[in-house]
């Protein structure tokens, strides 16, 4: 019996020592898994954590301006007298007549001259003809 009872504990044992060492290997693969899935996961919080700063840093900037130059609101009264007051000047001053366009074509530029200094030129006389001998040749 003591033979049967050594060689059943030698079993029980071996078995045991194989299951360990395969639970052994599978925690090792588990362990590889979770490690890869933590890094992915570092990765994500960091990039997380790299965006909320930015965000953070462009809302400050934006509440820095917000806080630097407060622009005056005008009310509609002032805009309004504002604008009376540029009617008002405008309208006061003398028209001013539009320059006159030259009549000459793209491409080249006239000197221009105002009616004013414009002077008479007298026609050119009309030249004699001469009569020009005719040869005929017969």
């Amino acid at each position: 019996m003591k033979s049967a009872t050594k060689k059943l504990s030698t079993e029980i044992a071996e078995t045991l020592t194989g299951k360990i060492q395969a639970v052994a290997a599978g925690s090792k693969k588990i362990k590889k898994s979770i490690e890869r899935a933590a890094a992915k996961l570092a990765k994500k919080v960091a990039k997380f954590e790299k965006e909320t700063l930015k965000k953070k840093a462009k809302e400050a900037k934006n509440a820095e301006k917000k806080l630097k130059a407060p622009k005056e609101k005008k009310s509609k009264a002032e805009k309004k007298e504002k604008i009376a007051a540029l009617v008002a000047a405008a309208s006061s001053k003398a028209p001013v007549a539009a320059p006159a366009k030259p009549t000459v074509g793209k491409g080249t530029s006239a000197p221009k001259v105002s009616p004013a200094k414009r002077v008479a030129k007298p026609a050119p006389a009309p030249k004699a003809e001469t009569p020009v001998p005719a040869t005929e040749k017969a």
